[in-house]
């Protein structure tokens, strides 16, 4: 396989500089890679300035097996990356005619008038290929020389992804450059800190210390575990047995393995038992349901959500009792019951599920200071609460309030449907 590849990626923009867009590509690009077997070595962010992109490149590509661009390669005048590494490469740029077709084809449909610099994104390098842009205008560029290999994508997220999933990744797997399947196994864990974690897990994994490459990543209250064989010591077998007995001692912090998602593990369970939920959010603001609808087939469970950022719009959306609010206040266990079964009824489903709480910078009290979580969950065999303590900015504790709403509504189905939830977590728990 290609483990021992050294890549490069070449982030191109001014944006990425100047703070303006995240450098995401890094992100995405990377774990792609790495679950795969390959592994980044260097990432360069770069500016759009041709002596720049020059000097950066005829680096990479001489100390480099494979390097990956990303941006540059629209129509505009900044869009350089193309022209620059062309020269670099002495290569001339040649027209790709269904290159042009497409863009010809986009435009029209549109009823736009395609201009030159339009245009200008259906040329590559002589001897290279084209990358199909299922969404966009800009095509992706594969060139190969002396066993190296130059990987061109365009910026927009959806572009590359799209690009990098549907034609990168089956021609590096074509080349047998890639594993096949994950080189590791990822349990992935909420609701116990890193520390707790690695102190539980202690016990099994330092039987392993010379086998295994164990790795700790925490994120929004989630916590995930990576183990991966050293040289081969440890068959794929041998791993996943390693990761059943630490999911055992994890218990019900235990989400999956893999990557899934709460949200998706929900919506998966809530299909299977044919129920149906709807939200009510106070400090998230919508942040929530949000989550939700961004798995597909939610449509089959979720039957809504209501924004109540106001003491007034929970008793007018919800019913929530004026006197419960003004006895308890509205960042309360109280209230966020009164949400959760608000919210039930309303919307005539079998789970209710609500979120109030103080996210900052200002407001809280002594009893419950910025940071504080109230998360309801109402079913029809009662309703309950569960009071939570964050830190951080607004952005993290809102972000931290829904992982919390969702673990716990999933501890819910646990408790309280687990023969169902069970045979879909058979299913679930071994993606990886």
């Amino acid at each position: 396989m290609g483990q021992n590849r050294i890549i490069n990626l070449i982030s191109l923009g001014d944006e990425l500089l100047l703070g303006i867009r995240e450098n995401s590509h890094l992100t995405y690009i990377g774990k792609k890679l790495a679950d795969r077997g390959l592994n980044i070595n260097s990432n360069f962010v770069i500016p759009d300035k041709p002596e720049v992109i020059k000097e950066c490149f005829e680096y990479s590509w001489k100390s480099a097996d494979i390097v990956i661009t990303t941006g540059g390669l629209g129509p505009t005048q900044d869009d350089l990356t193309l022209d620059t590494i062309a020269k670099s490469l002495g290569l001339k740029l040649v027209i790709d005619v269904d290159a042009e077709v497409n863009i010809r084809n986009i435009f029209q449909k549109k009823n736009i008038v395609v201009t030159n610099n339009v245009l200008r994104q259906s040329y590559k390098p002589e001897g290279s290929e084209i990358l199909p842009n299922e969404y966009g205008t800009a095509p992706g560029i594969w060139y190969e020389k002396d066993s190296k290999i130059l990987i061109m994508l365009p910026g927009p997220e959806s572009e590359l992804k799209s690009m990098f999933e549907k034609f990168v990744l089956p021609k590096i797997e074509k080349l047998n450059l890639v594993d096949f399947e994950k080189t590791y196994v990822q349990i992935r864990t909420c609701g116990v800190g890193e520390s707790t974690l690695e102190e539980k897990l202690n016990p099994i994994l330092s039987e392993y210390e010379d086998k295994l490459n164990i790795g700790y990543c925490a994120h929004h209250g989630m916590v995930d575990v990576r183990l991966k064989s050293i040289r081969d010591s440890l068959t794929r077998k041998d791993v996943e047995r390693i990761g059943d007995r630490c999911s055992d001692i994890v218990d019900e912090d235990f989400i999956c393995f893999g990557d899934e998602t709460i949200e998706n593990i929900i919506v998966q369970h809530l299909i299977y038992a044919d129920k149906k939920f709807a939200v009510a959010e106070s400090c998230t603001g919508g942040l929530l349901s949000n989550v939700i609808t961004d798995v597909p087939g939610a449509s089959n469970v979720f039957n809504g959500g209501i924004v109540c950022y106001t003491d007034d719009s929970k008793v007018l959306m919800l019913d929530v009792p004026e006197a419960l609010i003004q006895q308890h206040g509205s960042v309360s266990a109280e209230c966020a019951v009164a949400m959760a079964t608000g919210v039930a009824e309303k919307y005539s489903v079998d789970y209710g599920l609500s979120v109030t709480g103080y996210a900052g910078p200002g407001v809280g009290d002594s009893d419950n200071p910025v940071g504080t979580v109230y998360v309801g969950y109402s079913s029809a065999l009662g309703a309950w609460s569960q009071k939570f303590n964050f830190t951080g900015t607004r952005t993290a504790i809102k972000k931290r309030a829904v992982i919390a709403a969702l673990d716990w509504a999933r501890r819910k189905f646990l408790t309280y449907d687990i023969e169902e939830f069970d045979y879909l977590f058979a299913d679930l728990s071994r993606l990886s």
